[in-house]
C-alpha cells in the first residue's frame, strides 16, 4: 500500500486543522451577546490620575478596572467616580495592585448589572483561545464586537491583537467576562485573566 509524502500529507490535512479552528470562532450572535452584555455592564471610570473603562463583577456595585485611573496609594479612600446609567456616582477603592495592574472600586450600595464571569480552573490557560472584546466607538462608528485569539505573554498575563484601552473587559463567546486589559500596545493589548485575581476579588465579596 502506497503512502503519501510527508509535505502532500500535511497540505491534505491543513483544511481540516483550518475548519476544526474556525468551527471554535465566536459566531454573530455570539458578538451580538457579548456587545449586549458589554453595554450594561461596562462604566466609565475617573480616578486622580486618568479615566477609563470598568466593568462591573458585583452586584453591589464592585468595578474591576486598571490600575492605571487611581494608583495604588489612594486605597481605602473614595478616590474616583463611576459613570454608568447617566449618572456619575462616587467609588471607593477597594484594591489596587500595582503588579498585577488592576484595581477593584465599590459603587453606593444598590443594584448594579454585573457581568457573568468565567474563572479558569488551575492549569487551564487562555492561550490560543478565541475571546471577544468590543472597540470603543470612533469618528461616527458605533462600538464593536471583535473575535481574537489570546497568547501567552509573561505570566499571569496573556496578549490579545485588539486595539483595547486599559481597563476594558475581555469576554469569551458566552458574554462570560473572563479577563480585563492592564495595558495597551502597539501589537494591541495586554490582559489579566480573573483566574489571576480570584483571591482579591473574593475579598471584596464578587459572587
Amino acid at each position: 500500500m502506497s503512502r503519501l509524502p510527508p509535505l502532500l500529507l500535511l497540505l491534505c490535512l491543513l483544511p481540516f486543522a483550518s475548519a476544526a479552528a474556525e468551527a471554535d470562532k465566536p459566531s454573530r450572535a455570539d458578538l451580538q451577546r457579548v456587545l449586549e452584555r458589554h453595554g450594561r455592564s461596562v462604566v466609565h471610570v475617573k480616578g486622580p490620575r486618568d479615566a477609563g473603562p470598568g466593568v462591573f463583577v458585583g452586584s453591589a456595585g464592585q468595578v474591576l478596572t486598571s490600575v492605571t485611573p487611581v494608583g495604588a496609594r489612594f486605597t481605602g479612600l473614595n478616590a474616583a467616580t463611576v459613570e454608568h446609567d447617566g449618572k456619575t456616582l462616587p467609588a471607593r477603592v477597594v484594591m489596587a495592585n500595582q503588579d498585577l495592574q488592576i484595581a477593584v472600586l465599590a459603587a453606593p450600595d444598590g443594584a448594579y448589572p454585573a457581568a457573568p464571569v468565567k474563572v479558569l480552573r488551575d492549569g487551564d490557560s487562555l492561550d490560543g483561545r478565541w475571546l471577544v472584546g468590543v472597540l470603543p466607538a470612533k469618528k461616527g462608528q458605533p462600538a464593536r464586537p471583535v473575535p481574537a485569539r489570546a497568547r501567552a505573554a509573561q505570566a499571569p498575563f496573556y496578549d490579545v491583537p485588539l486595539a483595547l484601552p486599559a481597563g476594558s473587559p475581555v469576554f469569551d463567546a458566552e458574554a462570560r467576562l473572563v479577563a480585563v486589559v492592564v495595558k495597551k500596545h502597539r501589537r494591541g493589548c495586554r490582559v489579566l485573566p480573573l483566574s489571576a485575581v480570584k483571591v482579591e476579588l473574593a475579598s471584596v465579596d464578587m459572587p
